[in-house]
Parts: C-alpha cells; sequence; structure tokens
C-alpha cells in the first residue's frame, strides 16, 4: 500500500532537497536573502505537482534572481537556474526547453547590468565563463528534452503493449471458455443419443400396452382407464423430451446458404409472435438493424429457430409490457468481421454465479425447465462456426450476442 506522504512528495524531491543543502552548507553567500530564497526555492519545487508546472516555473526563475544578485556575473549560484529548465523541458517538450533555457540566460545575462556604471563592460579573461555558463543552460535543456520525450515514447508503447497482451489475454480466456463449452457439449451429447434410442424401446412397448389396457379394461373401471391415459400421456411427454434429446445430440448436416440477415431475423420475430403466450405475449420486439451488415451464411431455418428461442427467453425474464431490442452491426472480433446479432432485454438479469452454466445441458432458473434451449442454441451457432456470449446486470438486464461469419 502506497504511504500517505508519497501524495505529496516524490521521491527525486529529495534529491533537489540535498541539492539545495549543500548549496546553502557549502556556497559562498551565506546573505539571509539568499537562504531564504534557497528554501524556497526547494518548496516551490516540491509544490510543482499541486500549484501547476507554468506558475511553479515563472516563480523558480524570479527566486533565482535574489539568489544570484549578491555575486553578480560571477556568483557561483548560477547552476540554480538549471532547476527551472530541467522542469519546463521534462513538462513542455523542446519548445518550453528552449523557452526555459533562454529566460535562463536572460536572467543570468541581466547580471552583467549590475557592474558598476563606469566599468559596465567584462574583463576579457570572463567573457569565455559567461557564455559556456549560458550555452550550459541551452544544452541542459535540449538534453533533458531528448530523454523526456524518448521515456514519454517508451511509456506510451509499454502502454499499448499493456493493452495488447489484456485483450489478447480477453481473447484467449473466451477462447478457453468456447472450448470447454464445446468439449462438455460433445461429451454430453454422446451420452444423451444413446441414452435416447435405449429409452424409445420400452416407452414404446409401455405406450402399446397402455392402450391395450385401456381397450380391454371395462368401461364401469373408471380407475384403470384412468391410469392408462395417464401412463399413455406421460409416455408421450417423454418422447417429447427424448425428441428434443436428440435435437440436441444429433449431428446435423448444416446447409448454408447465403442469408440476408435482416430478413431471418424478421421471419423469426414474425415466429416469435405467433408463438408467444402468458406473460411475454404483451411484449413487443424493437428493429435497431445497422445497414452496413452483409449476408451471412446459415441455414435460415435453424437460425431463426436461435432467435426465436432468445426472444423467448428475454420476454419470459421481462416485465409485461416491456420492449426487447433485437440489434445488429459489423463487429471486428478475433476471427476478423462478423455480422453480430444482439438480444437485449432490461428484464431481472442473471446472477453472475450462473453465467459460466447457462449454456450447459440440463441447466435450468426455471421451474419447469428441462435447461436445454440454450445448450442447443449454443450448439447451433457452434456448427455455423460462429459465437454466442452473455452480459448481464442483475435488476437491470441482460444482453445475448450472437456472432456469425459473414458471407464471402
Amino acid at each position: 500500500m502506497t504511504p500517505a506522504w508519497r501524495r505529496y512528495v516524490r521521491p527525486q524531491d529529495f534529491v533537489w532537497l540535498l541539492f539545495f543543502s549543500a548549496l546553502a552548507i557549502f556556497g559562498p553567500e551565506r546573505a539571509p536573502v539568499v537562504l531564504i530564497s534557497l528554501v524556497a526555492l526547494g518548496v516551490v519545487h516540491a509544490l510543482e505537482p499541486h500549484i501547476g508546472s507554468i506558475a511553479a516555473l515563472v516563480l523558480e526563475l524570479a527566486l533565482c534572481y535574489p539568489i544570484i544578485y549578491p555575486g553578480g556575473i560571477s556568483s557561483s549560484y548560477f547552476i540554480v537556474l538549471v532547476l527551472p529548465v530541467i522542469s519546463a523541458s521534462t513538462n513542455f517538450g523542446l519548445l518550453g526547453a528552449a523557452l526555459s533555457a533562454l529566460a535562463a540566460c536572460a536572467v543570468y545575462l541581466s547580471m552583467i547590468l549590475l557592474l558598476p556604471f563606469r566599468n559596465q563592460y567584462l574583463p576579457g579573461e570572463e567573457r569565455p565563463e559567461v557564455v559556456l555558463r549560458a550555452l550550459f543552460f541551452l544544452v541542459v535543456g535540449f538534453l533533458t528534452a531528448q530523454l523526456a520525450q524518448a521515456s514519454r515514447n517508451e511509456a506510451r508503447k509499454s502502454q499499448a503493449a499493456a493493452e495488447k497482451l489484456a485483450e489478447a489475454n480477453r481473447h484467449l480466456e473466451e477462447a478457453e471458455a468456447q472450448v470447454r463449452r464445446t468439449d462438455r457439449l460433445a461429451a454430453l451429447g454422446q451420452l444423451t443419443a444413446g441414452l435416447a434410442h435405449e429409452l424409445r424401446n420400452p416407452l414404446g412397448t409401455m405406450k402399446t400396452s397402455a392402450e391395450l389396457l385401456a381397450r380391454k379394461v371395462s368401461s364401469d373401471n373408471e380407475i384403470a382407464r384412468e391410469m392408462a391415459e395417464y401412463i399413455q400421456q406421460e409416455v408421450d411427454r417423454i418422447n417429447s423430451l427424448i425428441t428434443r434429446f436428440l435435437d440436441f445430440a444429433r449431428p446435423r448436416n448444416l446447409r448454408l446458404e447465403k442469408t440476408d440477415l435482416h430478413a431471418m431475423l424478421d421471419h423469426a420475430i414474425k415466429l416469435f409472435d405467433r408463438e408467444k403466450s402468458g406473460a411475454a405475449a404483451s411484449v413487443t420486439v424493437f428493429k435497431n438493424y445497422s445497414p452496413d451488415v452483409p449476408p451471412v451464411r446459415v441455414e435460415a431455418e435453424l437460425m431463426a429457430h436461435v432467435i426465436t428461442n432468445l426472444l423467448s427467453n428475454a420476454a419470459q425474464a421481462s416485465a409485461p409490457g416491456a420492449v426487447v431490442t433485437v440489434k445488429t452491426r459489423l463487429a471486428n472480433t478475433a476471427d476478423g468481421h462478423m455480422a453480430e446479432i444482439a438480444v437485449i432485454d432490461r428484464g431481472s438479469g442473471i446472477d453472475p454465479k450462473q453465467l459460466e452454466s447457462i449454456f450447459n445441458p440440463f441447466f435450468t432458473t426455471k421451474a419447469e425447465g428441462v435447461g436445454l434451449g440454450l445448450a442447443i442454441v449454443s450448439k447451433i451457432v457452434d456448427e455455423h462456426g460462429g459465437q454466442i456470449n452473455v452480459e448481464s446486470t442483475v435488476g437491470e438486464g441482460t444482453v445475448f450476442r450472437v456472432y456469425l461469419p459473414v458471407a464471402e
């Protein structure tokens, strides 16, 4: 955990504090104004993040003047002018370096005006020293700006690399989840297919026996006739359930055709409107189609089944009279450009703990559900070379996104 003092004091401020302390202790001038100005200069530099770089630069240049003033053009304290030059070069780039270096030169060279009026010139042996000091500010500003720019470039490259790595990790996690889901579906599909075929033979025998029993039982034996009818009804219900199992397990020979996505969605929405009942009957479907979505290669009837299933789930999760949105767009995914279909509701949402399991066979949150609807949907989308994922917030709603390869 970062200590509280780190929010106000930077590590480099200690270096500058050591520098100003050395100037105060070993410097040639011990005048109070010099010592006070040195302390103020250190404080201003430490407060730079809080008062702003421009204000700190102006104050630093102003404080450098009384520090250099007692020694004039020959003052050993000329070195303090490096501080505003470095600050400006770091914060404002090459232009800031040039302007701050020129300002430092101006402050330093203004000390020539303090020479005695009658001797207002520099001795010949001091002129090279003055020129070298002025050039020193320019070189320091230029090199600092170059180093700061290189540091910023490296920081940008590191940030870009980190973002790419995070994106790659996200895609990898999605791919791993897809592979796990596919493996589970394949294993359960094989198990379901074998079990369903084994169950159908005894169920056929049970139904035939119940029908014979109903015909042979005398008309006055109401209990026996009623039991025979119950047996037939339950056998029919189990047969229907087995048919759904086989729909999930049976490998399909897809008849992929170039299909207009929006026409397929309109057909699916009409099927949903015709079949909806109960609380879902008052739900309205709103279309938000993007005109730039190209055709897709799908088996239209199967994909319409996917959409009606998603619409049915969205309607059941929504309040009466709610709106379910079907939205399309051309999405840029890890597998290239794909057509995205989003089914959006503002219903009860899904518990985050259940999101990983909702595409698993036999997982359901409905009291009378079997848990094969979304498993079949996921299998159909996978067989088309597409992807399906879900985003949900409890109490706010759910978005199912189906990605389909576009037709060449």
